[in-house]
């Protein structure tokens, strides 16, 4: 993958780890995750983004 084995593959993440946390790493995963789905409909053709703030998110689990 991109020329790098697996040891600097793991020295990243562990930085990575380091850096943000345990804690932030799911938050991470999710913006990264909807970040490349966005980018992949606005090469498909489709002009909506899905955005989602934590009021959204909040009132849609109380109902």
């Amino acid at each position: 993958m991109f020329g790098y084995g697996g040891l600097p593959l793991i020295i990243i993440l562990l930085l990575v780890l380091i850096v943000f946390g345990a804690g932030k790493l799911p938050e991470i995963g999710t913006a990264l995750g909807k970040g490349i789905k966005n980018f992949k409909r606005s090469f498909e053709g489709k002009d909506e983004i899905e955005i989602k703030g934590k009021k959204d998110e909040d009132s849609s689990r109380e109902s």
